[in-house]
This record gives structure tokens, C-alpha cells and sequence, in this order.
């Protein structure tokens, strides 16, 4: 008997082994789902109560509108770049959508709007890259304070959110056994859905982790490179716009809104095991990364610590990711 569990367990491992070896690039991913399992375990020993459907399915709630922004950053990443102007277009896009509705537009032009600044943002960030060979960091800080400057201009003081429509999305709660759903969150697991579907199943996918892998190889295999790039940022800038909808929805609207938003959501990508230097990544890992940060604060809130506790952890938890892909990578390159 001992015999046939040894050698059921040692061709489970022989499989295991063989998976990752095949694609190492789940290793993280993996590792980031172990880790939030491991926290809520521990959290749920510690406390007794964290594992509750109202809690966990807070989680989502809570943070919906990160996870639309890291599933846009995910895209940039993935081509070797970096988008640093999602918080800021997030309080811009929040603050002309609460403006255009107190001035009586209608909520049928007025998302649209906020989506499609959100895209011009993208865009203007992702000429600066492609066509003025600006480095992503300075083009994106160029956008974060382009960004952050148009929100005082629409708007000095906050404007709350009262337009029935738009509040609907956070307050109302699809209720299952205890376990309930919001809008907001059904909206950021569909984009999650869509983009994991683009990346994994089209051509323009394929090719944002060509661009990742090796710029110079995907120009000589034709392909579109350029295109391709530019509707990177583009697709950040529209994840920011339709974040900026949600967090407005959420907390109303404020120029100063989603300051740091942009380290904590390239924080959750690469803790999510998308390599900062591209080509390799999914946005499930993301989705993974952000409920890890969820979940750490979640957990500093129950002990009653200062809330800077969970921003040690998470660079804590980032540092230990960035060492883990270096050494995926420093594999990768001997094995060529």
C-alpha cells in the first residue's frame, strides 16, 4: 500500500515538474495564489471570522476598481513599458464625469466621456513612446501630471456622485447564500475575462508578448509593432477611464483621488507574476495580485495596526517577486 501511494505521489510531482518546466512563467502566478491562500488561512485561524461570504465577497467590492486598472497596466507591462498616469486619469476621468452630471448631461454621454478621455490619455502617452522614442517612465509621468493638472482645472473642491444610475453600480447587491456581488464587480471580472480572452486568443495578444520578448524579433517576423504598442496604452487609458466611473461611484469624486494608485496597481501585476521587463504575464495573475493586496489590508484592518503596515508588506511581498523573476529569467537565459 505504501508502495503505490509512493508512486502515485512521485508521478504527481513528475507531472508537476514537468508542467512548470514547460511554463515557468505559471511559476509566479502560482505563487502569488499560494501566498493569498496561505494569508487567509492564517487570517481565518487568527480571527476565527475573516473567512465570512460578507468579507471575502468585500474583497471584490473594495477593490474592483484596482483590478480594472491593473488588467489595463498588465497590457503595458507586457510590452516592457510602464503606465504611471492611471491614478491621476482616474481623478480626472471621476471628477469631469461628476461635473458634466451636476451640469444635467445626460449618463449616457457622460461615461462614454469618461472612458474615452481615459483612451486620449492612453494614446497621447503612447505616441510620446512610439513615435518621439520617449522613455515609457518620462512619457507616463508627462501623463500623470497632464492628467492630475486637468482634474483641478474641471474641479477645485470634490463634487459628490448622487446620479441614481451611477451609484446603482456600488450600492446595489446581487445576494447569493450569503455571499453577494455588486456591479462594479461584475464589471471588473468581465474586463479581467475579455482581456485574458484577448491576450490568450488574438493576434494583437500574441503579438503584446512578442513586442516583451524581443522588440527586434517581432519587427523581422512583420509584425505590427507599431499599432501595436500605441493600443497598449491606449487600453491602459481606457481601464483608467472606466476605473475612474467605478471609484466615482464608490467614494464620489475629488481631484486628489488615486494618489499612489499607480504603485499599488504595478505592484499588484508584478506580484501577480508579470516580469517588469515584459513578455511574460497573465491577467489572472493580476486579478491574484490584487486580492493579495486586499487581503493584507484587510488583515491590517483586523489587527488594528496603521494602515502603513500594509504598504511595508505588500513592498515586502514585491521585492521577494522581483528577485523570484530575476531568477526565472537568469533560467530562461541559460536554458537558450
Amino acid at each position: 500500500m505504501i508502495g503505490i501511494l509512493s508512486n502515485v505521489v512521485s508521478g504527481i510531482l513528475t507531472k508537476v515538474s514537468g508542467f512548470f518546466g514547460r511554463r515557468s512563467a505559471w511559476i509566479p502566478v502560482f505563487a502569488a495564489l499560494g501566498i493569498l491562500v496561505v494569508m487567509m488561512v492564517g487570517a481565518q485561524v487568527r480571527f476565527g471570522n475573516f473567512l465570512t461570504p460578507r468579507l471575502v465577497s468585500s474583497l471584490l467590492l473594495d477593490n474592483a476598481y484596482l483590478m480594472i486598472l491593473a488588467v489595463g497596466m498588465t497590457f503595458v507591462i507586457l510590452t516592457g513599458g510602464i503606465d504611471l498616469s492611471v491614478g491621476s486619469v482616474l481623478a480626472f476621468t471621476g471628477i469631469l464625469g461628476a461635473r458634466m452630471l451636476v451640469e444635467g448631461a445626460p449618463v449616457a454621454v457622460v461615461i462614454p466621456v469618461m472612458i474615452v478621455g481615459g483612451s486620449l490619455v492612453g494614446l497621447l502617452i503612447g505616441v510620446l513612446v512610439q513615435f518621439f522614442d520617449v522613455q515609457p517612465f518620462i512619457a507616463s509621468l508627462a501623463g500623470l501630471f497632464l492628467a492630475r493638472g486637468l482634474a483641478f482645472v474641471v474641479s477645485l473642491s470634490s463634487i459628490p456622485v448622487v446620479e441614481p444610475s451611477i451609484v446603482w453600480l456600488q450600492s446595489t447587491r446581487f445576494s447569493f447564500g450569503g455571499w453577494y456581488i455588486t456591479p462594479t464587480g461584475i464589471i471588473a471580472i468581465l474586463v479581467v475575462v475579455a482581456a485574458a480572452l484577448v491576450l490568450g486568443y488574438t493576434r494583437f495578444g500574441r503579438t503584446i508578448y512578442a513586442i516583451g520578448g524581443s522588440e527586434q524579433s517581432a519587427r523581422l517576423m512583420g509584425l505590427p509593432v507599431m499599432r501595436t504598442r500605441l493600443l497598449a496604452y491606449v487600453v491602459s487609458g481606457t481601464c483608467a477611464g472606466l476605473a475612474g466611473v467605478v471609484f466615482a461611484a464608490s467614494v464620489g469624486a475629488y481631484p486628489l483621488n488615486g494618489v499612489g494608485t499607480e504603485l499599488d496597481t504595478i505592484a499588484a501585476v508584478v506580484i501577480g507574476g508579470t516580469l517588469l521587463s515584459g513578455g511574460s504575464g497573465f491577467v489572472v495573475g493580476s486579478m491574484i495580485g490584487v486580492l493579495v493586496y486586499g487581503t493584507i489590508k484587510g488583515i491590517i484592518s483586523f489587527l488594528g495596526a496603521e494602515s502603513s503596515w500594509a504598504r511595508i508588506t505588500v513592498g515586502a511581498l514585491l521585492l521577494t517577486f522581483v528577485v523570484v523573476q530575476r531568477a526565472i529569467v537568469a533560467r530562461s537565459t541559460r536554458r537558450r
